[in-house]
């Protein structure tokens, strides 16, 4: 005997819940249309993920209950498992915390009409970007397991399959002879093969059949990647579905041991092509789903700059683009080259506003509070906020949003400048370490030059002096990221990063510099999230912080 599951791998929007719901429909019209048993669609689907606050409003839980029971009315030809914010009143925690969190993450089994069964998701995690034990009570019966035709299934959610004697294992105990697993996972390097070692480990250990069915696109920092997967009873993959697309699909599932015959099993992305994907992705949904038309970049030449345009076009193309030079008189006359180079390349509006003039009227404006002192950091930045403020005049007067350029080892380390370059309203390599940004330019380099190999080859510099360069206050990307990696992503103390091979004074300046410009990151856009720790939800620091490791 078969059980035929579809899967609709969604990209969907927090808030839009008659979107939502449309989408939704849609996904259970096409399983109904492909005789399927049964439809998965994504954790809290209704409401889009992560729903945030907005589930502390009941209009906004009111509205996704309502849409949830006219899907049930549509589930007469097939049931379908839909991810939603339900009422908490069967919450274990007790009264008063009950009170504290009145809704529950759930899914409901929809069929024959109606609402059939409710699941309430039981392992909430509460960490790194998820917030979850702040909004939602704890399910109260996680071995639950329910009858659809002549299959016991047992559902689940996120979180919940993650631990070896979670929730699943106990459907199975209970005679589940399918375990579904419904998704909002977020994206990081590496996570697709994490999660399926675990899923297969699952399978094995259960010995049923996984359908592990995950959401896709951007929401804010989140990038989902999908690649949802099915298992047979010995862990062996029958269906994967791709890596940042939506996707429809229809596996059929061999229940009590009998052999499956494999799907479509698209590939895993090897990590870089992961990486700008992912980045891709990110922008894309930001702008679209934000409502922005376009978006305008400034283009110095570097080659922050260069790949932010490229992500950018290949995201948005070339007509939704805009690029700005704004040269001063300490910017070389190949940076305006190449920046003119890679607009031609990407095919993108491409426009040069000096900026010397209002450079020279601000030290003018100032000379007689700066007179008698050298030049330094603050003639320096009013270059870059002379930028900044130019680019949001355009953004102002023509409304594209503006895309901040700075990288993660930038924003690590304060290089970059606040209310300079660090101006936009989305910040795609705000997770990208500076040695990262090169090999996706590469990268994206290997079937044409589109971002000039001399951008790729010259030293990186912010030109706002005479022959400045990075290295004239950064130790070079490839010590000074490591460094980062280990003391941001990976929480080492300065100690521990030295027994692991790195000067012990370089290291206590480069933590130095971490700590003690939090108050800048504060300030920053968001930008998309790749690693295991971005700065923002992920990295939550105090930025009045007198701790000072290794001094």
């Amino acid at each position: 005997m078969t059980f035929r599951v579809a899967g609709a791998q969604m990209n969907l929007t927090v808030g839009d819940i008659s979107g939502n719901e449309a989408a939704i429909a849609d996904a259970m019209t096409m399983a109904a249309e492909a005789d399927a048993d049964m439809l998965l669609v994504p954790e809290l689907a209704l409401t889009g993920y992560p729903p945030e606050d907005l589930v502390h409003r009941r209009d906004f839980v009111d509205a996704n209950l309502a849409a949830l029971h006219r899907l049930a009315l549509s589930a007469t030809d097939m049931t379908a498992i839909v991810g939603f914010v339900d009422h908490a009143s069967d919450a274990p925690r007790g009264a008063a915390d009950s009170e504290e969190r009145p809704v529950a993450n759930a899914a409901a089994i929809l069929g024959d009409g109606g609402v059939r069964g409710i699941y309430h998701k039981v392992l909430l995690p509460n960490y790194g970007v998820f917030d979850e034990d702040r909004y939602f009570s704890v399910g109260a019966d996680p071995g639950q397991v329910w009858r659809v035709g002549e299959v016991s299934i047992g559902v689940s959610i996120c979180e919940d399959i993650w631990l070896p004697d979670g929730p699943p294992s106990q459907q199975a105990e209970r005679g589940a002879q399918l375990l579904l697993n419904i998704n909002a996972s977020p994206f990081h390097l590496g996570k697709a093969a994490e999660r399926e070692e675990m899923l297969a480990t699952r399978a094995r250990a259960a010995r049923v059949p996984v359908i592990y069915l995950n959401l896709v696109g951007g929401q804010d920092e989140l990038v989902f990647d999908g690649a949802s997967v099915v298992f047979d009873g010995q862990g062996n993959v029958i269906h994967r579905s791709p890596q940042f697309e939506e996707d429809f699909f229809v596996v059929d599932i061999p229940i009590e041991g009998e052999n499956a015959s494999s799907g479509l099993v698209c590939p895993l992305l090897e990590p870089t092509e992961e990486m700008y994907r992912a980045l891709t992705v990110g922008l894309a949904d930001y702008v679209r789903k934000n409502g922005f038309e376009s978006v305008v970049i400034g283009l110095s030449g570097g080659i922050d700059s260069s790949l932010t345009a490229t992500i950018a076009v290949d995201a948005l193309g070339p007509n939704r683009v805009q690029g700005i030079a704004m040269p001063s008189r300490f910017s070389s006359e190949h940076s305006l080259a190449d920046a003119r180079a890679l607009a031609e390349n990407l095919g993108i509006g491409f426009d040069v506003v000096p900026i010397d003039g209002v450079y020279e009227a601000h030290l003018d404006s100032l000379s007689a509070l700066f007179e008698d002192t050298e030049f330094g950091v603050a003639e320096e930045n009013l270059q870059a906020r002379s930028r900044g403020a130019t680019l949001m005049a355009i953004s102002n007067k023509f409304g594209p949003m503006v895309v901040a350029t700075g990288n993660k080892s930038e924003m690590a380390t304060g290089y970059a400048t606040l209310y300079g370059d660090m101006v936009g309203g989305y910040s795609v390599l705000k997770d990208v370490f500076k040695t990262s940004v090169y090999e996706l330019a590469r990268w994206r380099n290997k079937d044409r030059e589109v971002i000039p190999q001399n951008t790729i080859d010259k030293p990186p510099s912010a030109e706002l002096r005479p022959d400045q360069r990075d290295s004239d206050s950064l130790p070079p990307y490839e010590v000074l990221d490591a460094i980062l990696e280990r003391y941001v992503e990976r929480d080492m103390g300065t100690e521990e990063i030295v027994r692991a091979g790195y000067d012990h004074d370089l290291v206590t300046r480069v933590a130095r510099m971490v700590d003690q410009n939090e108050y800048k990151r504060r300030q920053a856009a968001p930008g998309v999230k790749i690693t295991t720790k971005a700065f923002g939800k992920d990295r939550r620091l105090p930025i009045t912080n007198a701790y000072r490791p290794g001094e």
